[in-house]
Formats: C-alpha cells, structure tokens, sequence
C-alpha cells in the first residue's frame, strides 16, 4: 500500500498480562478512506489492540504513528483527540436520554451557561442528514431499533470529528434489512475520506465490505492482503493455523422418543405454535429477528408462563413450571446474552460451572471444595476451557470459553433438552467447530437440541429439521435434505395469515 496516503501505523505492539503474552509485535495499518477488516479467533489480540488504539489500555513496547507522526495514546480523551473512535458491540449510550443529548453526552453546546438544546438538535440533525439518516432526534434511544442506536453511536463518532472508526461486531444483531443499511452507512464513511477498522467473525461481510484485511492469531500478526487476494478457506486456515475441512461436522443419529412436545403454545407476542424434539435430533429454530424465537424459548424453559397450549417433557406434561424445575428436570437455556443471563463474570469458572447443581455439592450447609474443585475441573478438561485456572474470573476469558463455560454447566446438571440460543454469535471459526462437535456428543448420548439461530449456513450446517418462525408464528418446516437459504428466507418473509408448509 502506499505509504503516504497511511493515516494510521501501529508498529510491533507488544502487550503482556500476568501469565498472559496478548500481543506479540503485532503490526497494523489503515489507509484513509480505507475499509480494514481485523479477523482472528477469540483471544486473538484483537480487542486488546484497538484498546490499545482507544487509550483504555497502554502499550508495553512499540509505536503508533498517525499521518506519520509517533504519537502516545495514553487515555481516552488522547484517542478522541486524535481523531480515533471506537463502537463496541455493547453500546454506550443512556436509553432514557434522546440521539442528540447521547451524541453530544458530556460536549453539550451552552449558552449563558445553560444547556443550548436548540443547538445540541440542530447539531445532531446536522451530522444525521450528512449519513442519510432520519429519526427524531428527540426520542430516547431505549425506543430506537438496534441499527439506529448503532446510527447514534457513528454520529457521536463524527460529532468529535473522529478519522477512524473501529466497530466491534457490528452486525452481531441486526437484521439482513438493518446490515444492508449498515453497509450503505459505511461505504458513505468511506466516500467521506473516514477509515473504518471493522470486526467481525461473518467471514462473508468481510468479503462484501472490506478492501484489505489483516489477520491475527495467537496474539501475532499473520498476514495483511487486499480481500480479492484471498478465499474464506485461506482466511479460516491463517485464523486457526490449520486447514478446517468440514466446518459443519454434523453427525445424524436415529430419532428416539419424543422429548419435548409443544401444542398450541401462545404468550404474548407468540402464537399458537406446535413442534416436537425426538432424542438425538438437532432442530434448528430461524427467522428474521423479531419473529419469536427467543420468546418461545423462555416460555419452554419456564421464564415466562404461557397463556395456553400445552408443553409435554418426556410425554408428561408439564404445569405451572419455572426455570427452577424445568433445570431439575433436564431441560437447559443456553441464553443469547450469555455475559448478561448466562454467567456471572464475576464470578469464577469453578463457581459458575457448579450453580445450577450447587446443593450437590453441600453438606450441612457448607460447599465441599474438594468435590466441588473436582468436577469443575473435570468439565473444564473435558471442552477444553482455555484458562490458566478453574479459579479464573469469567469476564476475563474470550467469548469462545464463555460460551464452553455456560455449556459445561449445563453438563453438570445432565439436562436432556438444551435450548441454544444463538449458540456462537461473536465466536471465531475454530471455537464454532468445537461447539458443533460438542452438539453431536450431546445428541449421541440422547439428547435433543432446540437450535435457535439467525445464520443460515449453520442452521443448514447442522439441523436435521428446520422451523421456520414469522411474526410470532411458525410459518413452516423443511428437512435437512432440501432446505435452502432460498426456502427459508420466503417462509421468514411470508405474512403469517399466508402460510406456507413446505417439506413435511
């Protein structure tokens, strides 16, 4: 790339935590105007080098230079300062306040020493027309779609005249709709001279979107090349130092008998929905996102009561249960929202692991650590938890271990039918095979999987039925064998009073 036309450089970056090398002379550039992909498997370095970009963490050894220049990052505000923003997958704003107040949160244009709101809206309509963008300005983000509250936080980034940009997972929520929009949004970015740093494990946004990429692994620089230089299989082989010859490693077992049965199950936004699970069988549970799958889940797993229908476990039918008996029961929910539902970051693994069971592990009121410590490490070996210890803090483990975390307990409560709620949203390649091949140790020894997904290729990768849900109903199912993206897609898009059956 030519050098001269490189806004940002960051050189031989070192970072290091206790026990821990998470960067090893790690090399980076971005030109201006430039969409740069950074890709790597989860505890790949990437975060920790764009905290490093973003002043939340400090360098241990190399440089950073901005249009040449060395510069020291050693705060936030340095990093703003420079023209540098970052757009974590978790957003920072406050729900209760407007776009505009969120935009300009702490920069609020005054007059004779008061708040100049006129100001501040004007401001914000301002920075909104110049991205295309048009919401009222005024209404608190809580009641924002997730892309227009990724919109606000893009125009918080440009309110303080920010150069580059780095979105963490952009796209981790959103809706085919929504991403289209999202790419629009960008590539005006681009049109604008602004460079994006965009993250993602969808290898096939980095395809649609970006210019070059730069991959890491293992806290080391790999490789840095133009994205028409290199395929999805050349990317996944740097990513995880090997050739990945079946990312779908989908096992089929015989069907046993019915492990959960639903008939006619209506709350709230959900309705009149009916399927069965058999023992050994992936079913795979999509839609838009909205349609109700998650609402369906939490009424299975006893979160929410249902209004009417039935729900039979094991051929008994189950009343007035709660995620208390449904957990005595066997049945498990691998939430979406792992780190606000799933865990307790604070938590270690150890404790985490042991919860849901925690009174096997008492005697006269008091935990036995030794047996507790036991079977903690025992699951940990068993889905290869990397972690330096099982008393290792959760919040400090990549997305990847998180998610091996949540499942492990769930093994330790032997369930019989796990609920996956989007099972590898924010999960690298690599991390994704291992829970896929842990699916199929869990369907050989009889269990059911209800797998709950927005990504096509994984839902057709692993299912053996599909469902197929709409506004809140089930619009239709498709077998494994003639399932395409094609197929889902129009039963995702058909109005519900048009219902289609389809492979039956």
């Amino acid at each position: 790339m030519n050098n001269q036309t490189q806004i940002l450089q960051m050189i031989d970056i070192c970072k290091s935590y206790p026990g821990v090398q998470a960067l090893n002379k790690v090399n980076f550039d971005i030109q201006e105007g430039e969409i740069h992909a950074l890709v790597g498997e989860n505890g790949a370095g990437k975060s920790t080098l764009m905290k490093i970009l973003a002043g939340a963490e400090t360098l241990d050894s190399g440089e950073i230079r901005i249009n040449g220049k060395k510069v020291v990052i050693d705060s936030p505000q340095r990093a703003q300062s420079l023209g540098i923003s970052i757009i974590y997958q978790e957003f920072n704003l406050i729900p209760q306040l407007g776009a505009a107040e969120n935009i300009f949160l702490g920069r609020e244009p005054t007059r004779m020493g008061m708040v100049d709101f006129r100001a501040e809206k004007k401001k914000a309509r301002e920075i909104l027309d110049r991205l295309g963008i048009q919401f009222d300005v005024d209404l608190p983000v809580s009641q924002l779609s997730i892309a227009q509250q990724q919109m606000v936080e893009i125009a918080k980034a440009l309110s303080v005249d920010a150069r580059i940009i780095a979105m963490d997972e952009p796209s981790a929520t959103l809706t085919l709709h929504e991403l289209k929009s999202l790419f629009a949004l960008i590539r005006t970015l681009k049109q604008q001279g602004i460079s994006v740093i965009y993250i993602s494990h969808r290898l096939e946004e980095i395809f649609e979107i970006c210019d070059r990429l730069t991959i890491l692994r293992d806290g080391e620089w790999i490789d840095t090349r133009p994205i028409c230089d290199i395929d999805r299989d050349g990317i996944i082989e740097r990513m995880v130092g090997r050739k990945i010859t079946d990312e779908f490693p989908k096992q089929s077992f015989w069907p046993g008998n019915p492990i959960l049965q639903v008939e006619n199950l209506s709350r709230g936004f959900v309705k009149d929905v009916s399927f069965s699970i058999r023992g050994g069988e992936i079913v795979g549970l999509t839609g838009l996102i909205g349609a109700g799958r998650t609402e369906l889940a939490r009424v299975i797993f006893g979160a929410d009561a249902p209004e009417s229908g039935k729900i039979k476990f094991a051929g008994k039918p189950l009343h007035h249960h709660d995620p208390r008996k449904a957990i005595d029961l066997g049945i498990c929910l691998l939430t979406e929202d792992r780190k606000g539902q799933g865990l307790i970051l604070g938590m270690r693994i150890r404790e985490n692991i042991t919860l849901p069971k925690l009174s096997e592990f008492c005697r006269f009121f008091f935990i036995q650590g030794s047996k507790e410590r036991q079977s903690s490490q025992k699951h940990m070996e068993n889905l290869q938890i990397k972690a330096p210890s099982m008393e290792t803090v959760v919040n400090n483990l990549s997305g990847g271990n998180q998610q091996k975390v949540v499942l492990a307990k769930w093994l330790l409560a032997n369930s019989k039918l796990f609920i996956f709620d989007e099972p590898t949203r924010g999960i690298d390649v690599g991390a994704k095979r291992e829970i896929y091949l842990l699916m199929n140790q869990l369907l050989e020894r009889g269990a059911a999987i209800l797998m709950i997904s927005s990504e096509l290729p994984e839902v057709l990768g692993m299912s053996d039925r599909i469902l197929v849900m709409n506004r809140g109903c089930l619009v239709g199912e498709l077998d494994r064998h003639e399932a395409t993206q094609e197929k889902i897609m129009k039963l995702a898009t058909t109005a519900p009073e048009k219902k289609l059956t389809v492979g039956i």
